[in-house]
């Protein structure tokens, strides 16, 4: 049987309008993919923003976290809670998008404004966006709904995923031994950046707009050399302390710390979920922000896990 070759380079990077089939005995045959075809061909395209590359941004882009493209309706995920549920599983709408020949899509975003866009085909499921009127390009990876690397979204951007709660919430403690951190019943993630935290040893239960945040302080968050799915926590209070953990993420309300000292295993739940829509400050909606919250590129240190205990 003869070998049959998909080669997407030169015709895509120049009009995106057609992929080119090789065979072993040379012939070419042309087998013409439209633009709407290459974006409506995947439910979700994962915005892979730390590898976004320019010196400006485009709002809505850099907000989200999926887009989809589905018959001139743009779709997006602005939060990773929920993910695979709102908008069954295509997020909320934000906007409209039509294409063009030569390989454009405009995009024209309720709040945002037009922007367009070259598109470029980098392999079957991805893409490179390069914004025409400014000087940024970002990446997108296309997925099904029923294949969706969730594990990638939640570990690549954990820093968001913990600001999508008011409150973490500690609802049960495994093996170990005794430590001050007991104390510690509520911990907060703010949006305002990406290094401060808050901790309480309020009662548990507390209603979340009634905590009284008793300790504040930096974080930072490690790669562990060779897990995808495993970070390294660190929690430095003003105070002096320091307090290590392993992080994982269980659900997308749960998470566990397994604190390096004591051995002893934390879980954690998400209370008042924040919901990050498209930007409409009409809503009155307590639990919803629409500001507040700024995607930066994260660079991470990576560190073996056997040096951890």
């Amino acid at each position: 049987m003869k070998t049959i070759k998909l080669l997407f380079a030169i015709v895509f990077s120049i009009s995106l309008t057609s992929c080119v089939v090789v065979n072993d005995d040379g012939p070419i045959v042309d087998d013409f993919v439209s633009l709407e075809e290459v974006l409506s061909g995947y439910d979700l395209w994962y915005v892979d923003f730390h590898r976004t590359t320019g010196t400006t941004e485009i709002p809505y882009l850099s907000k989200a976290f999926t887009v989809s493209f589905r018959n001139g309706v743009l779709y997006a995920n602005n939060n990773i809670v929920d993910i695979g549920r709102t908008g069954n599983g295509l997020g909320v709408e934000v906007g409209a998008y039509r294409t063009f020949t030569g390989g454009v899509v405009e995009t024209l975003h309720n709040l945002d404004g037009t922007y367009s866009f070259e598109v470029i085909q980098l392999s079957p499921n991805e893409i490179r966006l390069n914004d025409l009127q400014s000087n940024v390009s970002y990446f997108l990876i296309g997925y099904q709904r029923n294949n969706f690397d969730y594990d990638k979204l939640f570990y690549d951007n954990i820093e968001y995923f913990l600001q999508e709660f008011v409150a973490w919430e500690r609802t049960d403690a495994r093996n170990g031994t005794a430590n001050p951190f007991d104390n510690e019943h509520f911990l907060q993630f703010t949006p305002e950046n990406n290094t401060t935290f808050y901790s309480s040893q309020d009662p548990f239960g507390t209603n979340v707009d009634n905590i009284n945040w008793d300790y504040v302080g930096s974080y930072t968050i490690d790669d562990i050399r060779d897990f995808n799915d495993l970070k390294f926590l660190t929690l430095y209070y003003d105070g002096g302390d320091t307090e290590e953990f392993e992080l994982s993420v269980i659900n997308d309300e749960t998470i566990e710390l397994y604190h390096i000292n004591t051995q002893t295993t934390y879980v954690f739940s998400g209370r008042g979920f924040i919901q990050y829509l498209r930007g409409d400050s009409k809503t009155s909606k307590p639990a919803v922000r629409n500001s507040g919250r700024k995607r930066t590129k994260i660079k991470r240190k990576e560190i073996d896990r056997k040096i951890l205990k």
